[in-house]
């Protein structure tokens, strides 16, 4: 039976759900139930990663440092990773986290511009940490951009490289491409991060899996930006029933899911026409709250703004364009009426 590594966000890309919000006790509470159901690494802090707490991305309840700490230590026997996207994560961010208790850091880059996460690599593995690459936003670039981008990860010393579907765009056969290329190229582990705005969550991740990767991502109930992400309780369910061994309890995550987290919601985690949107456009998952609150702010349709988003090719980190956008289409609107 092959043995798929399993990575739980609910307490990071979950984070972006609920507006950051969740607490150090919350996340105590949830990240204990995840360690007893086997999950094998989990991941916190808020949705845009380390040093992501701000007036651009919004401010969480607490400090990762706090987070981190609170976490660390209800852990037995599960990993704890954080994200860092280069430009809003420093080395001192990264060097507090470890010093806290994190063994584990994705280091985020868009999928064209992984040379700008060397230096974090380079500290991560000076510290003894597990390194891995996110080449996000994957469906912007060609296979082959995706191949020499990882490669360039595997070059600075990480231990893996994944596709992160960060819009929710692709489907399976741009799954199956990426993957399958990554695994002839690289002699490192190749993992898939996905979004469920096109519906494609869970049947992305098989298709990753089956192509190859070594490692998939999933939180409970998909909590996640846009349409939230593989829902961890369901993957768990398939592949237990395709022959995977994931070393999760199906019973045990199935509770965390309901009875932990289903209560800290916000609202239901579903596709509804902003998050579809987010998927058709192909834009940045995290976007969506930020669309929502300028669509109220200029009186037009979110799903204008985002698929204006994406005609632009905008990507993370470019949320301040969202209120330019809005505002222009706002004038446009107005004009026409006029």
């Amino acid at each position: 039976m092959n043995k798929i590594r399993v990575v739980d966000t609910t307490l990071r890309d979950g984070m972006h759900a609920v507006s950051h919000q969740f607490t150090p006790d919350d996340m105590v509470q949830i990240a204990k139930g995840l360690d007893e159901a086997g999950v094998d690494t989990i991941e916190i802090g808020h949705g845009d990663g380390l040093g992501g707490s701000s007036i651009q991305y919004g401010y969480a309840a607490a400090a990762d440092q706090e987070y981190i700490e609170a976490v660390s230590q209800v852990l037995k026997r599960a990993k704890l990773s954080v994200l860092l996207l280069p430009g809003i994560g420093t080395s001192k961010d990264l060097s507090v986290a470890a010093k806290c208790g994190a063994n584990v850091v994705r280091i985020a880059t868009h999928v064209t511009e992984a040379d700008v996460g060397e230096e974090y690599f380079r500290l991560a593995k000076e510290m003894g940490m597990e390194a891995i690459g996110f080449l996000m936003m994957s469906h912007m670039a060609d296979v082959e951009k995706v191949v020499e981008q990882a490669k360039l990860f595997e070059s600075y010393g990480a231990d893996a490289a994944y596709v992160t579907d960060s819009a929710g765009a692709l489907t399976p056969q741009g799954v199956k491409d990426r993957i399958t290329a990554l695994k002839k190229a690289l002699r490192i582990k190749v993992g898939h991060h996905s979004h469920n705005n096109l519906g494609m969550a869970i049947g992305n991740t098989l298709t990753a899996i089956e192509a190859g990767a070594d490692i998939v991502d999933g939180t409970c109930k998909g909590l996640g930006a846009g349409a939230g992400n593989a829902q961890i309780e369901v993957l768990t369910a398939v592949l237990n029933k395709a022959g995977y061994e994931t070393g999760i309890d199906l019973y045990k995550i199935m509770d965390v899911a309901d009875e932990i987290v289903a209560p800290k919601m916000k609202r239901p985690q579903i596709i509804d026409k902003n998050s579809l949107s987010i998927g058709y456009a192909g834009v940045y998952g995290s976007f969506l709250l930020h669309a929502i609150r300028a669509s109220d702010r200029f009186g037009v349709d979110t799903r204008d703004i985002l698929i204006e988003m994406g005609r632009r090719k905008t990507v993370g980190g470019q949320e301040d364009m969202i209120i330019d956008v809005a505002y222009e289409l706002s004038h446009k609107k107005y004009k026409t009426e006029l």
